[in-house]
């Protein structure tokens, strides 16, 4: 296996967006944690992707499309029948466009427990990361993670979490606060949003303090968020949240708090009217703040790298953000 120094985890997925007016339809190669692989190969940090594909040629070229992006594959599981569909229209706001999924008995959710050698495939990487769309497939994705994370702290791995909900998942009778308390047990670094953390994990949201509307209101709940998350999660020592908000399908603002020993930062604040595509920020987001943080920049610059490089990718078409770490310092 090719030595890399970051590992990411989780359902490789093709996401589709058909422009039926035309007969046409754009497909792009994503999932939460290969955009998270594709940022960092972007920016030349060695990185390797686990997920699950069916043997065949099809598989082999998306394979190799990920390989052009830096992302080492050699570590990827074969078998089951299909890579997972995601279907969103072209040109549409993500935040009020509907997204479909086509990823029922997926190769991915299909990894049987007890069936894979975790420490081997894991080798010698540094860092670790997943997402909280993982577990919300199936009853035995929530166990695969446990044994993942598990093979991930034997190794003393540092290990991240994106508590990215989807709620056209956790379909099987579980909510996400049964089940993500447990893994997240396992993480040193904890990104998502106040709302999110609400619903995975059942912390406190003020519901009350956060009809102010202000970007005040907003960092007082993300500090008492964090330190909620911290005081109960005691492997956790560093938490990040994003802040976005849409007046429009091209409108963006955008601002990240990150929390780290008792200690607080800010990026600074970003505004555009020229989105091109949402999908795959909060990947670049968490990406970037792996790529700092391994970088050995201080909470400021890891905040302030994550933030921009997030933002960079409103302006790249399709899952995988491709601007240049040169481009995301100028945005800094």
């Amino acid at each position: 296996m090719k030595a890399v120094k970051v590992i990411t985890f989780g359902e490789l997925l093709l996401r589709l967006s058909p422009d039926l007016g035309n007969n046409s339809s754009a497909i792009f190669v994503g999932g939460a944690e290969a955009n998270v692989a594709a940022a960092l190969g972007r920016w030349g940090t060695p990185v390797a992707y686990i997920s699950k594909v069916p043997e065949n040629g099809f598989s082999r070229e998306v394979l190799r499309q990920l390989n052009h992006r830096g992302i080492a594959t050699d570590r990827m599981l074969w078998g089951g029948d299909r890579i997972g569909i995601y279907y969103l229209a072209q040109g549409s706001d993500l935040k009020h466009a509907e997204v479909v999924y086509d990823r029922k008995y997926s190769s991915f959710s299909q990894i049987v427990p007890g069936t894979v050698n975790w420490d081997e495939l894991l080798g010698d990487a540094e860092w670790f990361h997943w997402s909280a769309i993982s577990p919300a497939l199936n009853p035995d994705a929530a166990v695969i993670c446990k044994e993942v994370l598990e093979a991930a702290t034997r190794k003393g791995m540092t290990i991240s979490t994106d508590l990215n909900y989807r709620s056209k998942l956790w379909q099987y009778g579980k909510q996400p606060h049964e089940v993500m308390p447990e893994l997240v047990a396992y993480c040193d670094v904890v990104m998502g949003n106040i709302w999110a953390a609400h619903t995975m994990l059942d912390t406190t949201l003020d519901t009350a303090a956060l009809e102010a509307d202000t970007k005040a209101a907003y960092l007082a709940q993300a500090q008492q968020v964090a330190e909620e998350i911290t005081g109960k999660y005691t492997r956790c020592k560093r938490v990040a949240f994003t802040f976005r908000f849409s007046k429009d399908a091209t409108h963006a603002q955008y601002y990240t708090f990150y929390y780290h020993n008792g200690q607080i930062s800010i990026s600074r604040e970003y505004e555009t009217r020229e989105v091109v595509d949402r999908v795959g920020s909060g990947d670049c987001f968490m990406a970037g703040l792996i790529h700092a943080q391994l970088e050995g920049r201080d909470d400021q610059g890891i905040i302030s790298y994550a933030a921009a490089a997030a933002y960079s990718k409103f302006f790249v078409k399709g899952d995988f953000n491709t601007t240049s770490y040169e481009d995301i310092i100028k945005l800094m």
